[in-house]
């Protein structure tokens, strides 16, 4: 299953310019998502990062990973268009440059879903080059509270 921009917008919160995936190319809900980011040099970012060489910064490539990885779960009817929030970065590991021009697929996989918080991990890499990775945990607020005692 393929999802475009707006499909993507329906699911999960993140708008522009804070949207860092442009398409879902394939997606199987409560396991994993691959998305794919194109990189053009018009993006806001690459004139003050850097004049003298353009380049992705690295906040950007771990919310492109983590947009990537909460749509194996947001993907799901039941938690479609809920807030998320980091808990959680685990070894990140920056490999590449990501430049003008590049286009970034990633590979996210879901490990576990209990009570709100969901774990796992993505990729990034551009051509068949890994470009960067991180374990995340993230928390569904809404789904939490649930399991607040009252």
């Amino acid at each position: 299953m393929e999802l475009d921009i707006p499909n993507i917008l329906k699911i999960q919160r993140n708008r522009h310019p804070l949207l860092f995936i442009d398409k879902i190319i394939d997606i199987e809900p409560g396991k994993s998502a691959t998305a794919i980011k194109n990189y053009s040099f018009n993006e806001w970012f690459f004139p003050s990062h850097f004049e003298d060489d353009p380049n992705v910064p690295g906040f950007i490539q771990i919310e492109s990973l983590v947009q990537t990885f909460i749509m194996t779960f947001l993907s799901l009817d039941e938690l479609k268009g809920n807030s998320t929030n980091f808990l959680k970065i685990d070894n990140a590991v920056f490999k590449r440059k990501i430049l003008p021009g590049d286009v970034t697929t990633i590979y996210a996989e879901l490990k576990s879903f209990k009570r709100g918080l969901a774990q796992g991990n993505a990729t990034s890499f551009v051509d068949d080059e890994k470009a960067c990775s991180a374990e995340f945990l993230v928390s569904i607020p809404a789904v939490l509270e649930t399991f607040k005692p009252k």
